[in-house]
């Protein structure tokens, strides 16, 4: 699968750089994977992956708990601004899978987050260069993979991280 391979290098930004950077070499459509975060219903983080991060300011365990809670506050913030729905809850409390309004992608001058929920409550989030198309084809393989290939499997216990 090209999308994770290692084979491109990529061009370090200096922090006097344009606000968005051209895609590094070698990655064709853009999609260059940097961080790949999978985490369930109650917020434990399953799977964290990391390629071509040019910059670890956090140590894994704060960077976790700090993009778990920045998608809790994301959805509930869109749930009660979602102008469709009359019904508004409290801003923070939880929300069931597929309540809501849903937001699939952010995006700043450095990345991209690209984010998907299944209806079980399985949270994958893959960061990326900001100018990578809708990667939410992407993330239902990845998200079909995590059901074929770890739910399946009789010796993975629900709720501990991936190995």
């Amino acid at each position: 699968m090209q999308f994770f391979g290692g084979g491109s290098s990529v061009a370090s930004v200096a922090p006097d750089a344009t606000p968005a950077p051209a895609a590094p070499p070698g990655t064709g459509t853009g999609a260059n994977a940097q961080v790949l975060y999978v985490f369930n219903r109650g917020g434990v983080c399953l799977l964290y992956r990391e390629w071509h991060r040019p910059l670890r300011t956090l140590d894994p365990t704060q960077d976790q708990k700090l993009m778990f809670g920045l998608l809790f506050s994301l959805r509930s913030f869109t749930a009660k601004i979602d102008p469709t729905t009359a019904e508004k809850g409290n801003l923070g409390v939880p929300l069931l899978p597929g309540q809501g309004c849903s937001f699939y992608s952010f995006k700043t001058n450095t990345y991209k987050l690209n984010f998907l929920e299944s209806p079980s409550g399985i949270k994958l989030i893959l960061i990326t260069h900001p100018r990578t198309g809708d990667q939410r084809d992407m993330l239902k393989h990845i998200y079909n993979l995590y059901v074929e290939y770890v739910v399946k499997n009789p010796l993975y216990t629900p709720g501990t991280p991936i190995k």
